[in-house]
């Protein structure tokens, strides 16, 4: 069984073949296949979800599978079955599991310790592997590569940067620069992950808990709001300590031709101005739509593997 629940779990192929299919995907092209015809996919979130939850769902049905959705207090879970029992009686019935938790994903490794559904993790308390096929396909798309980009990630060091982190520093040349609040950076086992990476790919990987001396000339500025789901700060102090970290236009005047990228939703006036999140230089919500190709790339990768693509897509089509 193929499962995704970190960007780990994929080799070099499959992740070069997850991005380039979910580029391919948003073309509109989907080459006359159904892959999911006759498979049911359960989509479980514990947690809530506007486009990872929906990008799922409608990618399956776009893909000719069928869906069963729980909410948080459906699945008996709730009143203390075990995980492994829950992973072994739902996989006698679903073809894949796509779940969202706030939990460790011990959990969903549980759920994958069967022979007949996958399992793919659609955001748990350490990683949220999706957003990252999502920020790479959206980058693909754009640019026509990934190999040599600059990236600029500003704000905590929180799940969607832990899988960014994993799956970028895998593409020769390319660049990601973190700039995360004092106490709020990325864990030490993604950091010494990434550092891995980049000195076996050729990428490059650095970290500062400042706002000073940031890098010119950068291809991508992202960022994600201050509050991650299904969390709670607890310092009382801590917006005073985000504060410096918000992202205003001033960050275009060293890097003018830099898109902006956020997973969504936003707290405009927080981690990010409205001038930029509804400015020229925004792609987020081509990102956001571009969750729903990711997804279905997920989905076919889960029931057929590997699938080449073809001829990439040029930059700047979206």
């Amino acid at each position: 069984m193929r499962h995704l629940i970190s960007i780990d779990d994929l080799g070099d192929e499959d992740l070069r073949s997850i991005v380039a299919r979910g580029t391919r995907f948003s073309t509109g092209s989907r080459d006359g296949s159904r892959p999911l015809d006759g498979d049911v996919v359960g989509v479980y979130f514990s947690r809530t979800s506007t486009r990872t939850r929906t990008a799922f769902s409608a990618g399956a049905l776009r893909l000719g599978g069928q869906i069963v959705s729980y909410g948080p207090g459906d699945l008996q879970l709730s009143t203390g079955e075990t995980s492994e029992d829950t992973g072994r009686v739902l996989s006698r019935m679903l073809d894949v599991l796509v779940a969202r938790t706030a939990d460790d994903p011990a959990e969903m490794r549980a759920w994958a310790a069967q022979d007949r559904m996958s399992v793919v993790n659609a955001m748990c308390a350490d990683e949220h592997p999706t957003q990252a096929l999502t920020d790479l396909t959206t980058l693909q798309r754009w640019f026509g590569r990934i190999e040599g980009l600059r990236l600029l990630y500003i704000g905590e060091g929180n799940n969607t940067v832990s899988a960014l982190a994993l799956a970028m520093t895998r593409f020769p040349g390319a660049e990601l620069e973190l700039r995360t609040p004092p106490g709020y950076g990325l864990a030490d086992r993604f950091r010494a992950r990434a550092e891995q990476q980049a000195a076996r790919y050729g990428s490059r990987f650095t970290e500062r808990h400042d706002m000073d001396d940031l890098p010119a000339d950068q291809d991508a500025i992202y960022t994600t709001r201050w509050q991650t789901t299904g969390t709670a700060k607890a310092d009382p102090d801590w917006r005073r300590i985000f504060a410096p970290f918000q992202v205003t236009r001033r960050l275009w005047e060293d890097s003018p031709k830099a898109v902006f990228l956020h997973d969504l939703p936003a707290h405009r006036g927080d981690e990010v101005t409205a001038e930029v999140l509804d400015g020229p230089a925004s792609i987020a919500f081509h990102q956001a739509e571009n969750k729903m190709h990711s997804a279905m790339a997920v989905l076919e990768w889960c029931r057929r593997g590997p699938v080449a693509a073809g001829d990439e897509e040029d930059g700047r089509q979206l």
